[in-house]
């Protein structure tokens, strides 16, 4: 076994998961499509094998420590970049239908090269704004957890993926130590939006440090105005915004 594939399995353990062979294969496969594509198209600055072990496959493997998937469920992970934390939940979630959605159209092609690489028929690449996303009939409403890995500030995540998902279903987003200050800052949105935080979960990677997932719950229906164009997201933050009346 390869030195970082020993990082993975010896990690994996810590997080109090067990990796199968299928699975420590297939992660290695990724692994080394992704250096490939990346000596051509630039999919992460991370190129060390035991860096990508810890910081990207590891780091995704982490949400397993709050999330509990059912058969049939339907997630998404929103600015899925090069496929975190998208692709090794795929691998070890086959029960689970992922949507792994990004702006940048060559991060979706590779990601649709590794799927068919992969045999991962429930993984569906999508290329589109997470904005645009939210208000097409097709998606709205339609998951059970979302998935956001350094994305955005929480208040943004939380207009992004909220009205992605069923009433009752969950945003995760995995943020550094110091995310717990934005909190406090999503009050009014979370009023608008329809969620409360249910929670945050502190955790240590090796060679990888800190880490803080935190989950928001959607409590009802979002209204049909959410999300907004992206340009009055970025002018108008609703984090940032002091003016707005709650329902």
């Amino acid at each position: 076994m390869n030195d970082y594939m020993i990082q993975l399995h010896n990690g994996a353990q810590a997080l109090g998961l067990t990796l199968t062979a299928d699975e420590e294969t297939r992660l290695a496969r990724f692994l080394e499509l992704l250096l490939e594509r990346n000596q051509h198209v630039n999919l992460t600055a991370i190129t060390e094998p035991r860096e990508v072990a810890s910081k990207h496959f590891l780091d995704s493997l982490s949400v397993e420590t709050i999330w509990h998937p059912r058969p049939g469920d339907r997630a998404i992970d929103i600015g899925t970049g090069a496929g975190f934390p998208g692709i090794p939940l795929a691998i070890r979630h086959p029960e689970v239908a992922f949507v792994l959605n990004d702006s940048v159209r060559k991060k979706v092609d590779f990601l649709r090269d590794a799927v068919t690489d992969l045999r991962l028929p429930n993984v569906v690449p999508f290329w589109e704004r997470a904005e645009t996303l939210g208000r097409n009939g097709q998606y709205r409403q339609q998951f059970n957890v979302a998935f956001a890995r350094a994305v955005a500030h929480l208040g943004a995540l939380i207009e992004y993926a909220l009205p992605l998902l069923k009433v009752g279903g969950t945003l995760i987003a995995m943020k550094g130590p110091s995310g717990e200050r934005e909190i406090p800052e999503c009050a009014q949105v979370l009023a608008l939006i329809g969620g409360e935080v249910t929670g945050t979960h502190h955790l240590s990677l090796p060679e990888a440090g800190e880490r803080l997932l935190i989950a928001v719950r959607k409590t009802r229906v979002t209204r049909q105005e959410f999300p907004r164009e992206p340009g009055m997201m970025k002018k108008k933050p609703l984090f940032l915004d002091s003016t707005r009346s709650t329902p």
